[in-house]
């Protein structure tokens, strides 16, 4: 802590191309914590597709929580949750929706679901390196289905990107990545997967659980589109 505050003093966190004394971004790092300060966004791989859930979480009982937006359609075949400064995260999902989009006028097919994954995180990178701005302040789970198979990414404020079986990222990610970890089993469905986010919410948020804030979408193996859950879908898992 006392060399966190000695490095402020410096002015090693003025700036996120400055490297501190020991090798650190502290823009970067401020970034991260931003995200696990944002509502939380779980991933999941499964033998028939890949899901997304989300809690849309909001600040005043006054706003129509349908407003609030963290679970988007970037192509037919990819969905993504983001979690953090959601207005950074919708920039970065437009930009992703042009990058398919043009993919797809160029080739004439859907494009691969990593090559989108580092065309965003690129654009992450760049904003941790160059003077002038900051650091893009949200995570962001790509999850879709292309020629090689079920993907799951999840990209960091830093431009780092890795894929994984399930994950999470914002409030509890921590707790909630150690529960995965233990309940998550290869050949799951698609509905045992959402089964395991709706338990795995309930867990970690424990009293402040509302299923209306409850949010997902998934893509499968047959039709390959990213669909939104039914609210009554949900529900009916959550009981």
């Amino acid at each position: 802590m006392e060399q966190t505050m000695s490095h402020q003093m410096m002015g090693y966190d003025r700036t996120s191309t400055m490297f501190s004394p020991d090798g650190r971004l502290l823009q970067v790092e401020y970034a991260k914590k931003t995200v696990r300060q944002g509502s939380t966004a779980i991933g999941i791989v499964c033998k028939d597709g890949v899901l997304l859930v989300t809690d849309r979480r909001v600040a005043d009982k006054l706003i129509v929580a349908e407003s609030v937006e963290k679970l988007f359609k970037v192509d037919d075949h990819i969905g993504a949750a983001v979690s953090g400064f959601i207005s950074d995260g919708r920039v970065l999902i437009e930009r992703a929706r042009v990058k398919a989009q043009q993919y797809r006028v160029t080739y004439d097919e859907p494009i691969d679901v990593q090559e989108l994954v580092k065309e965003i995180s690129d654009v992450k990178q760049a904003f941790s390196q160059y003077g002038g701005a900051r650091p893009f302040g949200v995570s962001i789970l790509f999850a879709g289905i292309d020629e090689s198979g079920i993907k799951l990414f999840a990209t960091e404020p830093s431009g780092i990107f890795f894929q994984y079986r399930a994950t999470a990222i914002g409030e509890g990610e921590v707790e909630i990545t150690a529960f995965l970890n233990e309940e998550y089993k290869d050949g799951m469905s698609l509905d045992d997967g959402l089964k395991l986010a709706i338990k795995a919410f309930k867990k970690i948020l424990g009293k402040d659980f509302d299923i209306n804030r409850m949010t997902g979408g998934y893509i499968d193996n047959n039709e390959k589109k990213f669909t939104k859950y039914d609210i009554n879908q949900i529900r009916k898992i959550a009981k």
